[in-house]
């Protein structure tokens, strides 16, 4: 009856990863491309305008105007002038720089062209821009000295000769523009790289612990259903017991962290109802050394163990089994021992780790960096070791 359940159950299981994963995968075209959508190339070209990237112009001219201050600082006489007319030509090379990074240079770089196509179209797109860069400042300098905004403080011999004086303060936008602007992008991209990196650890996380409770809750079943086959007055008990921690399960755990004095209650708890099923042959030994009880520790991350340790120790020990387990965290370093009896064997075979076990180094992976799980199988003797620094939580 119980492994008719497993069989949907699993599939369940199944489904509910692929979801979880599916989830994880999307997050870039959610909430993350709302957050970080001034460096998607595809959402910025929706407008021809984007107000978060246009902002980051605006914050880079106010920088270049700055560093002009200190150029034009060398002229007391003329400083206000000539930092009125610097405001005028910025105002002009902000629009055209943003034109030019936002629109000319993505156009010119498609990769749906070949390498070909995209020289043939660069051509004269640069030389239009190369135009507004030198002789459309220029134009944009007599506009400015028409409408008595800019202050003519140098004569040109030629029409050539003011367009090539333009053309240097033009060229060194380009420069500082681009270089600001790639610093920024690939520092948003790290951002969105790493939170993208962190939706997608939650994600794998939830479904770890989503399929180690239904793990754990098929194994608890098989007991009782093994009680009430042998028509067990243990077996109410068992129920009941099995309710309390379901109880736990469900109204404790679902925070990211649980005290280790909750941790303990419940592992506790599971012995005891591991313990119906036995008689008095079982000895099982739990001891604990621990400075704060009010320490956190992840929900149900010690519990594969112990599982561990009663079903593929005790449950397959006809003689004297038993199971001894040690818990201690001292300065922040947790050390969990858990020893279980096995059948004496002539060879020792490697360990071959379930889904607990498997489940268990993949949740240590994405909260702690510095751990360490060993599992050495004796003759006689199983043991488990668990250490953790857990000032390591990433």
């Amino acid at each position: 009856m119980i492994t008719s359940i497993s069989n949907p159950a699993c599939a369940v299981i199944a489904m509910d990863r692929r979801s979880v994963y599916a989830k994880a995968d999307s997050v870039d075209s959610g909430h993350l491309r709302g957050k970080y959508d001034d460096i998607y190339r595809g959402q910025a070209m929706k407008r021809f305008f984007n107000i978060k990237r246009l902002r980051l112009y605006l914050w880079i001219s106010l920088a270049f105007f700055a560093l002009w201050l200190t150029h034009i600082s060398q002229y007391p006489g003329t400083f206000f002038e000539r930092s009125l007319n610097n405001v005028w030509r910025i105002i002009y090379l902000l629009v055209l720089n943003y034109i030019f990074f936002e629109h000319a240079v993505p156009f010119i770089g498609r990769k749906r062209r070949t390498v070909f196509h995209n020289i043939l179209i660069a051509i004269p797109v640069v030389f239009v821009i190369l135009m507004f860069y030198s002789w459309g400042l220029f134009a944009w300098r007599l506009l400015g000295i028409g409408l008595g905004l800019y202050t003519p403080l140098a004569t040109f011999t030629s029409v050539p000769h003011g367009v090539q004086e333009q053309m240097t303060f033009s060229m060194s936008s380009i420069v500082f523009f681009g270089v600001v602007r790639h610093l920024y992008l690939h520092f948003k991209l790290q951002q969105a790289a790493q939170q993208l990196r962190l939706e997608k650890q939650q994600a794998e996380l939830s479904y770890l612990k989503s399929q180690t409770n239904p793990h754990f809750l098929f194994n608890t079943l098989n007991n009782i259903y093994a009680l009430a086959r042998d028509k067990s007055d243990l077996a109410a008990e068992s129920i009941l017991r099995l309710s309390k921690i379901l109880r736990f399960m469900l109204y404790e755990t679902t925070g990211d962290f649980i005290s280790v004095e909750q941790e303990l209650r419940i592992i506790s708890d599971y012995i005891a109802l591991e313990q119906l099923r036995y008689d008095e042959s079982l000895r099982v030994s739990f001891n604990h050394d621990i400075e704060d009880m009010r320490q956190a520790l992840p929900p149900l991350l010690l519990m594969p163990l112990v599982e561990n340790a009663f079903k593929h120790g005790t449950a397959e020990t006809r003689v004297r089994p038993y199971i001894d387990i040690h818990l201690s965290i001292n300065n922040r370093i947790l050390r969990f021992i858990v020893k279980n009896s096995v059948e004496e064997t002539m060879d020792e075979k490697p360990v071959k780790e379930n889904i607990g076990l498997a489940n268990l180094r993949r949740q240590l992976e994405l909260l702690y960096r510095e751990y360490e799980l060993q599992v050495v199988p004796g003759k006689s003797v199983f043991t488990a070791t668990l250490t953790i620094n857990l000032a390591s939580h990433v």
